[in-house]
């Protein structure tokens, strides 16, 4: 099989990151004596350490006030790689022109219009009304015939802890800066602990920098001896994925370690509100999706009709009983 230096292009959030990888796996297993490189914004340089299948990676951090000076560096960058193919994703128009100027030879991305089929091998058609993984994977298809179905980890999964649930009850704090409210509020969180550990489950907490304001209101709510608090034990996003994977139950917010857990195969219970369930998490019995009865006509709405919540968030007004009632 000929060996290929290959380019993946995918700014957005660890998350984001952690979906675009069955992408890369395919087309590594097509040829698998590629080098892969992947860029990427600096936030999200932690998939490294969750994967074995990037050989290389490239920073640019595109959402400052310098975004066209790092893309002009990016492309310096790409310019010295010297690569075969190059695949990226993003709806931006200005996109196939990037990929233009990289003078790469086979150029994959989506069809933003015109200047796209014409600049580019294949502008692939963008069908957002899907499972995000299946969205990215469609730049792929006309690579490959091979499809990874779910995000792969290289992680050493640890024995499984009889009858625990484990919590990540936080969001990243951009999206709350950035007025993107997606979960229940602490003091919720701390009742869902403790109605879990009055039922007799062992309730592990988990969480990390961003969540610290979370966990310091559970502390305050729920008496120690209820639950297991590992909070700040996990240096890194591989020994979270370790400890994700040694829970039997998992609990957590829309964020990058839903799809860790995911990826790990643990059966896991995700709160949603104004994000849509079916194109975050994959539609099997192993990822349940968490939502409130809401007769909101916009839900859900986040980002495609909203780039912030709204003040309501009736959304996000789930009885605690239903919570632990989907997960005992």
């Amino acid at each position: 099989m000929q060996a290929k230096r290959i380019l993946f292009i995918n700014f957005g959030g660890l998350g984001d990151e952690i979906l675009f990888l069955p992408t890369i796996l395919s087309v590594k297993e097509q040829f698998p004596n590629s080098e892969i490189t992947l860029a990427l914004e600096e936030r999200s340089r932690g998939i490294v350490r969750l994967t074995n299948v990037i050989d290389k990676t490239l920073f640019a951090n595109i959402k400052g006030k310098n975004k066209y000076s790092e893309l002009l560096k990016l492309l310096f960058k790409i310019w010295q790689g010297k690569y075969d193919l190059v695949i990226s994703s993003g709806s931006n128009k200005f996109i196939s022109i990037f990929l233009f100027l990289t003078f790469i030879k086979e150029k994959y991305g989506y069809n933003t219009g015109k200047l796209s089929q014409i600049l580019l091998t294949k502008a692939v058609d963008l069908n957002k009304n899907q499972y995000a993984v299946y969205m990215y994977h469609d730049l792929a298809k006309y690579i490959t015939n091979i499809r990874t179905e779910l995000p792969i980890l290289s992680i050493q999964k640890k024995p499984i802890i009889e009858n625990s649930v484990l919590i990540h009850p936080g969001v990243s704090k951009i999206s709350v800066q950035k007025g993107m409210i997606k979960t229940i509020e602490p003091e919720q969180w701390a009742e869902v602990i403790e109605k879990l550990a009055d039922l007799g489950k062992k309730v592990l907490l988990a969480g990390g920098p961003d969540d610290k304001e979370c966990i310091e209101t559970i502390q305050k709510l729920v008496p120690p001896e209820k639950y297991e608090n590992l909070f700040g034990q996990t240096k890194n996003l591989e020994e979270l994925a370790e400890l994700i994977s040694s829970a039997e139950k998992f609990l957590c917010s829309d964020s990058a370690p839903l799809h860790i857990a995911v990826a790990m195969g643990i059966k896991t219970y995700v709160i949603f509100g104004s994000t849509d369930d079916k194109k975050l998490i994959p539609q099997n019995d192993n990822v349940v999706a968490i939502k409130a009865d809401c007769n909101c006509p916009l839900q859900p709405c986040l980002w495609e009709r909203r780039q912030i919540t709204c003040k309501e968030l009736s959304c996000l007004k789930i009885a605690t009983e239903k919570i632990v009632s989907l997960i005992i």
